[in-house]
């Protein structure tokens, strides 16, 4: 086994060069600066990344959900050919656990196996078939031990974490077992009767962020202690905040830089390869790069928490609502991660865009021995969204309102004060983008025969249509945008104003796909008055913290940061006589303040910063008999603020209906035992341009006070919709209640 040199160069991976870019300001609808380069197939993703003399890693992965480690032996393994390194949790230098919020994920496991797929042993070889028989090799032996599998069951079986890492934060003591959090809001009187009520129980599957780049990356040890990790990520700075305590490295001795992402909605918030790759790195002495299979990467990051959701809807007969109690239970898996966040979004947005005087909500998220699961788009209003829409819809029949008319009736404007007791302030216009989603003109029913690919099934049915019934749904979602409950939310941003009105923007914002980039550089440009600006590579060294592309948080908060270092680099050339700048500002939101842990009021002026709503009315067919389905065509209406670039925000209103058609009619991990059972592309589905329809989107520009430009965020609010008002349309050609998601034929034909 070879040993660490006493110096070696720093030796840095090859990756895509900074670009000048296409001018653009903001309102501009400027072309992505990477759409050429990922059509073409010269962006460099991180599994593209290469260092001379770099070797292999891989990672040794528990065949159990549940199990007592007994042994791990690692000598066979480090006698086979081209291994350099084989570790376990005893070569873990420094703290032996991380975790996105709660440190309650061990980097190798010592004593315990919680999941399916979780990490044991890493290896690094010359060569990947090396890395893979050396993990093979390694000989592990298990007590297994019985799965904690139910979400019930599991508030009355013994303790996965006996500690209870996340309790004692400010929120509300449960003393029953497995608990991550549990909130409950009372608002008004929960006990309040209405005319009229409809209950039911609504449950959402395990859905997977299904990049199409699986998680990768490359450590390079410096020679001096310290590592520098280049790997798609979400979050630098707080990935080296996890990964430098276990090295038992300073902060500065670890530098995380922004490698080319291949998609990543929550899923890469949490760690996957960094702690490991930058391990075999320090104690090789080597370049080590990791890059996870298809197979490895359903178990190398969270998903989107399924849920058992209970609702009661309690209304006049004129169809306000009066009262809604609401009972939400949560799989967080076998880890924390930003469970409890999630927990509490899910609780804080249970009754939709919509004014209510009374309301219990309870939401509780506990461990299991399920895959963990944490932030994906849309994170807890996806679920209950799904669950408040289909009682709307059951409401408006029993009542026979028009549910666009049930909804207008209810909706939430500002003045009006949401169950946790803020009031909306800023802008929310509910009612606006409604009425914009339900006035699009529908598509004109197509005629029989046709072709088999415009038929419910495409080119595989086997009818001519003559079971296509023609359905029309409607529904309405709305979700915070940026960070909440007191979280000290800030971006940063650097900005270098050369001498010739050249410049320079730093920040450490990922761009993962959703076109950040371009907004930063849209922002400089109008700022500073020159198109002569580039945008630095992200990383930690260089910038302070930027926060997560996740929260629907980083147009708003890195339009801020930019805006204002851009403001202050051109007062500082001014000072300094035409001189180059270089000044770094941080941007911070409206402050926010917790939640009561025991009523879910607000204990501040505010919660949440900022909402932001969306409409969808959707055109389904469904052939009744095969129970096949096709999503004809999707109109919506979306609260954007500003649209910054009207281009990128239709992008995302696409990209984010298109997961929300996934979750609604294919995409669910499956688990036996808390063994993943479906970990490909060939079992686990996801929507292609064959299912996705014609989306029309109507931008509706109702600029938020505060917001720089007056922008918001609109990555999340069409997946936390479209859910919801497809499985509207399906009710409506079917003329069933289809309570789960995602739909299976079998729940359409009734078998």
């Amino acid at each position: 086994m070879s040993t660490i040199p006493t110096r070696t160069p720093r030796r840095t991976p090859s990756r895509t060069p900074t670009r000048r870019l296409e001018p653009g300001r903001v309102g501009d609808p400027a072309t992505r600066h990477d759409g050429v380069p990922k059509v073409t197939g010269e962006f460099a993703y991180s599994s593209d990344l290469h260092a001379a003399g770099m070797l292999w890693g891989k990672t040794v992965r528990s065949p159990h959900a549940h199990a007592r480690v007994v042994e791990i032996d690692t000598s066979e393994a480090r006698r086979l050919p081209g291994v350099h390194a084989v570790l376990t949790h005893e070569d873990v230098p420094g703290q032996k656990n991380y975790g996105l919020e709660f440190a309650d994920q061990p980097v190798l496991a010592s004593d315990r196996v919680r999941y399916f797929g979780e990490a044991v042993a890493l290896v690094a070889a010359e060569e990947p078939e090396q890395a893979r028989r050396a993990a093979a090799a390694v000989r592990v032996v298990y007590e297994p031990l019985e799965p904690v599998t139910e979400m019930e069951r599991a508030l009355e079986q013994e303790p996965l974490h006996p500690d209870r890492p996340t309790m004692s934060h400010g929120y509300r003591d449960d003393p029953r077992p497995n608990v991550v959090r549990t909130m409950v809001i009372r608002h008004g009187d929960p006990e309040a009767e209405g005319e009229v009520s409809v209950a039911g129980v609504y449950e959402i599957g395990i859905q997977d962020q299904a990049f199409l780049g699986p998680e990768s990356g490359l450590a390079v040890p410096d020679g001096e202690g310290g590592v520098d990790v280049y790997v798609a990520t979400q979050w630098l700075h707080v990935d080296r905040d996890q990964v430098a305590p276990c090295l038992g490295l300073p902060p500065e001795m670890v530098r995380i830089h922004l490698s080319g992402v291949g998609g990543a909605f929550g899923g890469r918030e949490d760690l996957s390869m960094q702690i490991h790759g930058a391990l075999l790195a320090l104690r090789t002495g080597r370049p080590v790069k990791i890059v996870y299979n298809r197979q490895e990467s359903f178990v190398g990051h969270i998903h989107r928490h399924p849920a058992r959701i209970w609702c009661e809807h309690r209304a006049t007969r004129a169809g306000k609502l009066v009262n809604v109690r609401i009972r939400i239970l949560l799989d967080g898996g076998a880890y924390a991660s930003s469970s409890t966040a999630v927990t509490s979004n899910a609780a804080s947005f249970a009754l939709g865009p919509y004014a209510v005087e009374n309301a219990l909500i309870e939401s509780t998220c506990v461990y299991t021995n399920n895959p963990p699961c944490g932030a994906m788009r849309g994170f807890g209003a996806v679920q209950t969204c799904f669950a408040g829409e289909a009682q709307l819809d059951k409401l408006a029949t029993k009542l026979g309102i028009d549910p666009v008319e049930l909804r207008l009736l209810n909706a939430l404007a500002p003045g009006d004060r949401l169950p946790t007791g803020q009031q909306i302030e800023g802008s929310l216009p509910v009612a606006e983008v409604i009425r914009c989603a339900a006035a699009l003109p529908l598509p004109q029913a197509e005629s029989l025969p046709r072709e088999a690919i415009r038929l419910p099934g495409g080119a595989g049915n086997t009818t001519r249509g003559e079971g296509v019934q023609r359905g029309i749904g409607f529904a309405v979602g709305f979700k915070n945008i940026c960070y909440s409950e007191g979280f000290d939310d800030s971006t940063a941003a650097r900005v270098i104003l050369r001498a010739d009105g050249s410049a320079e923007i730093n920040c450490a914002a990922a761009e993962v796909g959703q076109g950040v980039s371009d907004v930063i550089l849209q922002v400089a440009r109008t700022e500073l008055g020159t198109d002569d600006v580039v945008l630095a590579p992200p990383e930690t060294a260089s910038v302070a913290s930027a926060g997560s592309a996740s929260a629907s948080r980083m147009t708003w908060m890195a339009a801020g940061a930019v805006q204002l270092a851009c403001r202050a680099a051109l007062e500082e050339r001014k000072r300094a006589g035409g001189d180059e700048v270089d000044v770094e500002r941080i941007y911070r939101h409206a402050r926010t303040t917790p939640l009561d842990p025991e009523t879910g009021q607000i204990t501040g002026d505010r919660a949440h910063v900022a909402f932001a709503v969306a409409a969808m009315r959707v055109v389904v067919e469904v052939d009744v008999e095969l129970g096949l389905t096709r999503v004809v065509w999707i109109g919506t209406a979306q609260d954007v603020g500003k649209a910054v670039n009207p281009l990128a925000v239709a992008g995302q209103i696409e990209g984010g209906t298109a997961q929300g058609l996934g979750l609604a009619l294919m995409e669910e991990i499956q688990t036996r035992d808390g063994l993943i059972t479906n970990a490909s592309f060939t079992d686990y589905l996801i929507p292609t341009t064959l299912d996705m329809p014609p989306v029309e989107s109507v931008l509706v520009e109702d600029p938020e006070p505060g917001a720089p430009y007056g922008a918001k965020g609109v990555g999340e609010p069409p997946t936390v919709v479209s859910t919801a008002a497809i499985v509207s349309a399906l009710r409506d050609a079917t003329g069933r209640e289809l309570a789960r998601v995602p739909v299976r034929p079998d729940d359409i034909v009734g078998l």
